[in-house]
C-alpha cells in the first residue's frame, strides 16, 4: 500500500500579500494531490473559530474533512484538521490536548486504506523548545493509550529549526524523521519548520516542499510532502 502524506500551515488563507483567499488555498492542495493532509491554522484564531475553507467548498475537492472540531463553525481544534481522501474510511477522529500556555493542540485520526488501519495524527507545536518537547511527549502518551500499534504518521508545523536534535529528540529511535526541506518563508524559504515522523511501518519514499506559483503566494508556509510505502503487516 503506498499513500502520499502532506502537511500545510495555511496561515487562515492569509496570503503573503495580505489577503485572505481561501480558493489559493484549495488550489494549492489541488496541485499536491495528496492521500491525507494536516493543516495548521485552518481556523480563525478568535470569535467562533469559523473555519476560513468552507465545507461547501471542500464538497468540490477529493477530500473531506476528519470530525475533529470542537465548534460548529471550525474545521479542526485549535487550527488543526485533517483532510481524508475521498473512499477511505475514517474509524476514529479525536482532537488531542497539549501541554501550553498557547492555543495549541493536535488531532488524531485512525482509518482504514487498502484493508489497513493507519493512524495520522496533525500538529502545530510551541515556539518554545522546552514547551515543544513537552508536547511531542504528550502526543506519544496519547498514541500509547490508543488501540494498537498500526502503521502512524505524525505530521505538521513543529517550529522546529534543527534537523533532528532539540525537541524532535523525543520521538525515539523507532521512529523516522523526515524533513521534506526549506518551507518558511514561503517567498525565500530557509527554515525547515514542517516535518512529517513516521512509525517503522513504514517505507519512506520521496519527500519534498511543493513549489509553485500558487503555493508562494497563498500562505507564509510551502506545504510539504512524503511518499510512502507499508513495509510488513
Amino acid at each position: 500500500m503506498q499513500l502520499t502524506f502532506a502537511s500545510y500551515n495555511i496561515h487562515k488563507a492569509v496570503g503573503t500579500d495580505g489577503v485572505r483567499d481561501p480558493d489559493r488555498i484549495i488550489t494549492v492542495l489541488r496541485e499536491m494531490d495528496a492521500d491525507i493532509i494536516a493543516l495548521q491554522e485552518a481556523d480563525r484564531r478568535l470569535g467562533e473559530r469559523a473555519s476560513v475553507l468552507s465545507r461547501a467548498a471542500l464538497d468540490d475537492t477529493p477530500w473531506f474533512p476528519a470530525d475533529v472540531a470542537r465548534r460548529p463553525r471550525s474545521l479542526g481544534w485549535h487550527g488543526n484538521a485533517l483532510l481524508v481522501r475521498r473512499g477511505l474510511q475514517v474509524l476514529d477522529a479525536e482532537a488531542i490536548h497539549l501541554p501550553t500556555l498557547e492555543p495549541r493542540g493536535a488531532v488524531r485520526v485512525d482509518l482504514i486504506a487498502d484493508g489497513r488501519k493507519v493512524r495520522v495524527v496533525g500538529t502545530h507545536l510551541d515556539l518554545s523548545g522546552l514547551r515543544r518537547r513537552d508536547q511531542i511527549r504528550a502526543i506519544m502518551a496519547h498514541l500509547q493509550e490508543c488501540d494498537g500499534d498500526p502503521p502512524t504518521v505524525i505530521m505538521g508545523d513543529f517550529n522546529q529549526w534543527g534537523l533532528r536534535g532539540g525537541a524532535m529528540q523525543a520521538f525515539g529511535p523507532d521512529w523516522q524523521l523526515c524533513t521534506p526541506g526549506q518551507s518558511f518563508p514561503s517567498r525565500r524559504p530557509i527554515a525547515r519548520l514542517d516535518r512529517i515522523v513516521l512509525s517503522h511501518h513504514w517505507k519512506a519514499g520521496a519527500c519534498g516542499v511543493h513549489h509553485s506559483a500558487a503555493a508562494s503566494r497563498a500562505s507564509d508556509h510551502l506545504p510539504v510532502w512524503q511518499q510512502t510505502e507499508l513495509t510488513k503487516k
